[in-house]
């Protein structure tokens, strides 16, 4: 043990409507210990960290910091109580500076004024703490890598003298060499004797960083313990409520005959003459590091981004590089900025699913609002998601329900060419063996899936072939057998 807890959480509950998000959760952090705070996607985990960093209050229960009753009436109060929040999407001023980033929030000196002279220093120690001693103090905080900007958001913990922080998914964006500078400096601050609670689906990673592990499932505690005592198959087991056997279900399916043809596509700065010939039940990967092209590849292939050379066919016809027609030959896409692009936030489930394709519903330029709700709701039925209802904000749902609206879209469209871009990026492990499931699903049924991932192991549980990228280029296709992770990373490196 590492002596008192710093903080301590008892019999939290927090309602939204009817909707019981938290019911009594209690939690401990100790000073200089990482807490892994696990479950599945709407088991409460986010909602427990905005009650501690005062974006939501809690309806009932107690929190203390050291001996001290905590009750945030905002950020403000949080930050003033030495506690720190860094969101999965980062919560930064992209015009400003890497400086007044870091003194955002900062209640100054002197009369109420912030004194820049008096803080530089120490704006300076808190970047040389993460890494960053090169960075200047005013360079813009938008211009900056996604890696950059997270070792920012700990600075500013930094400079605001955070005893504790909070970390939700801070790897869900950061190519592995990024990921591995993170974890030196999270060991740093553990040296500092500042305590953190952090969330990932990472199972490998909580086990690299975590001291501690707490299980919540539907709002409650169901266990916890240290990190070195317990296997992934109980922990698993206690998210989920039942044994979880595979992690990576495969259905049997067997890759028909070539059917989408992609040659010489190339467009600005990526991809670069990138030539792909896809089959019928296909589920093709695409591995690479961050940057190499990936998302590019398919978004050319959709039409999103445009194309300098090439061309894309189907069954031997080509395609004009148009969304439309792209959607009317069978392309289906899913963007990897399921906030920004795959969904629509402020509108229902039931748009979100039915809007690109209303042609069913409608008579003579009449829109049929029941059969339109009718068929929405058997396919939120075929893919699981858990709601209130279906003309529910799709915002209100979970990550990991949301990811099933995306996928569900594109059913609905019809689409028989699946471009996936990250479709399990930020979902727990049971929603991803439930999406891996209806993958090897839909394969069976004659769809090709194309499968952009940085997670190697889904990659190379999942699919039939695996090409590799590296700089735009598509650098090596196999079969899935054909390929190990190491020899994965030795391609996508060259």
């Amino acid at each position: 043990m590492r002596g008192q807890p710093i903080l301590e959480v008892n019999r939290i509950c927090k309602a939204f409507g009817p909707t019981k998000a938290l019911r009594g959760v209690d939690l401990k952090v100790r000073p200089g210990e990482v807490l892994a705070l696990i479950g599945e996607n709407g088991a409460g985990k986010s909602t427990l960290l905005k009650i501690l960093s005062g974006a939501h209050r809690a309806d009932s229960g107690q929190m203390t910091i050291g001996d001290r009753p905590f009750r945030p009436a905002g950020p403000s109060d949080t930050r003033q109580s030495g506690v720190a929040m860094i969101y999965q999407e980062l919560n930064l001023a992209p015009e400003l500076s890497v400086e007044d980033n870091l003194l955002l929030g900062d209640r100054g000196s002197g009369g109420g004024l912030l004194i820049r002279k008096r803080q530089r220093p120490k704006v300076r120690e808190a970047l040389e703490t993460v890494g960053l001693g090169g960075l200047s103090p005013t360079a813009i905080v938008g211009e900056q890598s996604i890696a950059t900007q997270q070792m920012i958001e700990i600075a500013r913990a930094l400079v605001a003298e955070a005893r504790i922080i909070l970390l939700d998914e801070p790897t869900s964006s950061l190519p592995q060499k990024d990921v591995a500078r993170l974890f030196s400096i999270i060991n740093d601050l553990k040296e500092r004797q500042i305590g953190m609670v952090y969330i990932s689906h990472f199972l490998e990673e909580v086990r690299e960083v975590a001291d501690r592990y707490a299980v919540l499932r539907d709002g409650e505690n169901v266990g916890e313990g240290k990190m070195e005592d317990a296997d992934d198959d109980t922990i698993v087991s206690l998210m989920v409520g039942r044994d979880v056997k595979n992690l990576f279900p495969t259905v049997p399916h067997s890759p028909g005959e070539p059917w989408v043809r992609v040659q010489e596509l190339t467009g600005f700065p990526y991809p670069k003459k990138i030539n792909i010939e896809l089959r019928r039940g296909e589920i093709f990967g695409i591995a690479g590091l961050v940057g190499a092209g990936r998302t590019e590849l398919i978004r050319t292939v959709f039409g999103l981004d445009h194309s300098s050379a090439g061309s894309v066919s189907v069954n031997g016809k080509p395609i004009p590089s148009t969304i439309r027609e792209r959607l009317k030959a069978g392309f289906g896409f899913i963007s990897e900025d399921r906030k920004n692009e795959g969904l629509a936030q402020d509108l229902s489930i039931i748009d979100n699913l039915t809007l690109s394709r209303l042609g069913d519903y409608t008579t003579m330029g009449v829109l049929n609002l029941k059969r339109r709700k009718q068929a929405a709701e058997k396919l939120l039925k075929r893919v699981q998601v858990k709601c209130k209802a279906s003309d529910q904000a799709v915002s209100e749902l979970s990550g990991g329900n949301q990811q099933k609206v995306a996928i569900a879209r594109i059913l609905h469209q019809q689409a028989d060419i699946l471009l996936m871009d990250e479709p399990t990026k930020g979902i727990d492990v049971g929603t991803k063996a439930e999406v891996y499931q209806m993958l090897g699903e839909l394969a069976a049924t004659g769809k090709t899936i194309v499968f952009v991932s940085s997670y190697l192991p889904e990659l190379l549980a999942v699919c039939d072939r695996i090409g590799v990228m590296s700089r735009g280029e598509l650098r090596d296709v196999r079969d899935t057998v054909d390929w190990t992770e190491e020899e994965v990373m030795r391609v996508a490196i060259v």
